[in-house]
Protein backbone atom coordinates (compact mmCIF):
# COMPACT_ATOMS: atom_id res chain seq x y z
CA UNK A 1 0.00 0.00 0.00
CA UNK A 2 2.85 2.42 0.86
CA UNK A 3 4.50 1.68 -2.48
CA UNK A 4 1.32 2.68 -4.34
CA UNK A 5 1.11 5.96 -2.42
CA UNK A 6 4.78 6.66 -3.09
CA UNK A 7 4.33 5.93 -6.81
CA UNK A 8 1.20 8.09 -6.97
CA UNK A 9 2.94 11.00 -5.21
CA UNK A 10 5.99 10.69 -7.46
CA UNK A 11 3.80 10.64 -10.57
CA UNK A 12 1.79 13.66 -9.37
CA UNK A 13 4.97 15.62 -8.66
CA UNK A 14 6.47 14.73 -12.05
CA UNK A 15 3.29 15.80 -13.86
CA UNK A 16 3.13 19.05 -11.91
CA UNK A 17 6.76 19.92 -12.63
CA UNK A 18 6.45 19.08 -16.32
CA UNK A 19 3.36 21.30 -16.58
CA UNK A 20 5.04 24.42 -15.12
CA UNK A 21 6.28 25.71 -18.51
CA UNK A 22 2.80 25.17 -19.95
CA UNK A 23 1.30 27.20 -17.14
CA UNK A 24 3.69 30.07 -17.83
CA UNK A 25 5.54 29.58 -14.57
CA UNK A 26 9.27 30.13 -14.72
CA UNK A 27 12.19 28.61 -12.93
CA UNK A 28 14.19 30.54 -10.35
CA UNK A 29 16.26 33.40 -11.67
CA UNK A 30 19.89 32.86 -12.58
CA UNK A 31 22.71 35.18 -13.62
CA UNK A 32 25.13 34.71 -16.51
CA UNK A 33 28.11 37.01 -16.93
CA UNK A 34 29.97 37.42 -20.16
CA UNK A 35 30.79 39.47 -23.21
CA UNK A 36 28.18 40.40 -25.81
CA UNK A 37 28.77 38.43 -28.99
CA UNK A 38 25.63 39.39 -30.92
CA UNK A 39 22.51 41.51 -30.49
CA UNK A 40 19.58 40.80 -32.80
CA UNK A 41 16.99 43.54 -32.23
CA UNK A 42 14.58 42.14 -34.83
CA UNK A 43 14.77 38.63 -33.36
CA UNK A 44 14.86 40.03 -29.81
CA UNK A 45 17.88 37.94 -28.84
CA UNK A 46 21.17 38.58 -27.12
CA UNK A 47 24.11 36.15 -27.32
CA UNK A 48 26.91 36.32 -24.76
CA UNK A 49 30.13 34.37 -24.37
CA UNK A 50 31.05 33.50 -20.79
CA UNK A 51 34.59 33.35 -19.38
CA UNK A 52 34.65 29.58 -19.92
CA UNK A 53 33.91 30.08 -23.64
CA UNK A 54 30.29 28.90 -23.55
CA UNK A 55 27.73 30.81 -25.58
CA UNK A 56 24.30 31.60 -24.15
CA UNK A 57 21.35 33.00 -26.05
CA UNK A 58 18.68 35.03 -24.27
CA UNK A 59 15.37 36.34 -25.55
CA UNK A 60 14.41 39.80 -24.39
CA UNK A 61 10.78 40.78 -23.98
CA UNK A 62 8.81 43.97 -23.31
CA UNK A 63 9.43 43.72 -19.57
CA UNK A 64 13.21 43.16 -19.88
CA UNK A 65 15.00 45.97 -18.08
CA UNK A 66 18.49 47.27 -18.73
CA UNK A 67 20.88 49.12 -16.43
CA UNK A 68 23.91 51.11 -17.48
CA UNK A 69 22.67 51.54 -21.06
CA UNK A 70 20.32 53.95 -22.75
CA UNK A 71 17.08 52.06 -22.17
CA UNK A 72 14.58 54.46 -20.64
CA UNK A 73 11.33 54.77 -22.56
CA UNK A 74 12.26 52.27 -25.23
CA UNK A 75 10.28 49.33 -26.49
CA UNK A 76 11.68 45.79 -26.37
CA UNK A 77 13.24 46.09 -29.83
CA UNK A 78 15.31 49.03 -28.59
CA UNK A 79 15.77 47.95 -24.97
CA UNK A 80 19.44 47.16 -25.33
CA UNK A 81 20.42 50.22 -27.35
CA UNK A 82 23.82 51.35 -26.18
CA UNK A 83 25.17 47.82 -25.82
CA UNK A 84 27.70 46.75 -28.40
CA UNK A 85 29.52 43.60 -29.30
CA UNK A 86 32.34 43.28 -26.79
CA UNK A 87 30.37 44.89 -23.91
CA UNK A 88 30.66 43.12 -20.56
CA UNK A 89 27.24 42.27 -19.14
CA UNK A 90 25.39 40.29 -16.51
CA UNK A 91 22.10 38.82 -17.68
CA UNK A 92 19.51 37.93 -15.04
CA UNK A 93 17.23 35.34 -16.59
CA UNK A 94 14.65 32.66 -16.00
CA UNK A 95 14.06 29.60 -18.11
CA UNK A 96 10.60 29.12 -19.54
CA UNK A 97 10.39 25.77 -21.30
CA UNK A 98 13.63 25.61 -23.27
CA UNK A 99 14.02 29.39 -23.69
CA UNK A 100 16.11 31.64 -21.44
CA UNK A 101 14.19 34.89 -20.94
CA UNK A 102 16.30 37.94 -19.99
CA UNK A 103 14.64 39.72 -17.11
CA UNK A 104 17.41 42.26 -16.65
CA UNK A 105 20.63 43.10 -18.49
CA UNK A 106 23.33 44.97 -16.58
CA UNK A 107 26.11 46.67 -18.53
CA UNK A 108 29.35 46.43 -16.56
CA UNK A 109 32.01 48.94 -17.37
CA UNK A 110 33.09 52.55 -17.54
CA UNK A 111 29.61 53.96 -18.10
CA UNK A 112 27.71 51.03 -16.59
CA UNK A 113 27.64 49.26 -13.25
CA UNK A 114 30.66 49.59 -11.02
CA UNK A 115 32.19 46.74 -9.01
CA UNK A 116 33.27 46.85 -5.39
CA UNK A 117 34.87 43.89 -3.63
CA UNK A 118 35.12 43.12 0.05
CA UNK A 119 34.01 40.96 2.94
CA UNK A 120 30.35 40.79 3.93
CA UNK A 121 29.54 42.41 7.24
CA UNK A 122 25.76 42.07 6.99
CA UNK A 123 23.06 41.12 4.50
CA UNK A 124 19.55 42.25 5.39
CA UNK A 125 17.21 41.04 2.67
CA UNK A 126 14.13 42.46 4.44
CA UNK A 127 15.67 45.95 4.65
CA UNK A 128 17.23 45.40 1.20
CA UNK A 129 20.79 46.27 2.21
CA UNK A 130 24.23 44.72 2.13
CA UNK A 131 27.20 46.08 4.07
CA UNK A 132 30.75 45.09 3.17
CA UNK A 133 34.23 45.89 4.46
CA UNK A 134 36.17 46.93 1.36
CA UNK A 135 39.75 45.89 0.71
CA UNK A 136 40.98 49.27 2.04
CA UNK A 137 39.11 48.70 5.34
CA UNK A 138 36.22 51.09 4.74
CA UNK A 139 32.65 49.96 5.39
CA UNK A 140 30.17 50.48 2.56
CA UNK A 141 26.40 49.92 2.67
CA UNK A 142 24.49 49.38 -0.56
CA UNK A 143 20.74 49.48 -1.09
CA UNK A 144 19.62 46.28 -2.86
CA UNK A 145 17.15 46.34 -5.73
CA UNK A 146 14.12 44.13 -5.14
CA UNK A 147 15.54 41.54 -7.55
CA UNK A 148 18.96 41.60 -5.85
CA UNK A 149 17.39 41.14 -2.42
CA UNK A 150 15.28 38.25 -3.66
CA UNK A 151 17.53 36.43 -6.14
CA UNK A 152 21.25 37.12 -5.75
CA UNK A 153 23.90 35.92 -3.37
CA UNK A 154 21.94 32.83 -2.40
CA UNK A 155 25.20 30.85 -2.47
CA UNK A 156 26.27 32.73 0.66
CA UNK A 157 25.22 30.61 3.59
CA UNK A 158 23.42 32.06 6.59
CA UNK A 159 25.90 32.36 9.43
CA UNK A 160 28.87 32.27 7.02
CA UNK A 161 27.81 35.57 5.48
CA UNK A 162 30.10 37.62 7.72
CA UNK A 163 33.24 36.03 6.31
CA UNK A 164 32.25 35.71 2.67
CA UNK A 165 34.22 37.57 0.02
CA UNK A 166 31.88 39.22 -2.47
CA UNK A 167 31.76 41.42 -5.52
CA UNK A 168 28.94 43.98 -5.48
CA UNK A 169 27.75 45.34 -8.84
CA UNK A 170 26.19 48.74 -8.25
CA UNK A 171 25.13 52.05 -9.74
CA UNK A 172 25.33 55.48 -8.15
CA UNK A 173 21.84 56.99 -7.88
CA UNK A 174 22.17 60.39 -6.27
CA UNK A 175 23.92 59.82 -2.97
CA UNK A 176 22.87 56.16 -2.79
CA UNK A 177 24.84 53.19 -4.02
CA UNK A 178 22.32 50.72 -5.43
CA UNK A 179 23.43 47.07 -5.74
CA UNK A 180 21.88 45.33 -8.73
CA UNK A 181 23.49 42.04 -7.76
CA UNK A 182 26.30 40.57 -5.72
CA UNK A 183 28.12 37.27 -5.78
CA UNK A 184 30.66 35.27 -3.85
CA UNK A 185 34.21 35.62 -5.17
CA UNK A 186 35.53 32.43 -3.56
Amino acid sequence: MKLHRYAACTLALALTLSALPLLGLESAASVAEGTVKKIDSAGKTLVITTKDGAEHTFRFVSRTTAHGVQAAGMDSKQALRGLKEGSDVAVHYATKGSVDIAKEVDYIGKDGLRISEGTVKKIDRDAKTITIATTDGAEETYRLTARAARDTGRDIENGAEKSSKVAVYYSQEGSAKVAHFFKSTL
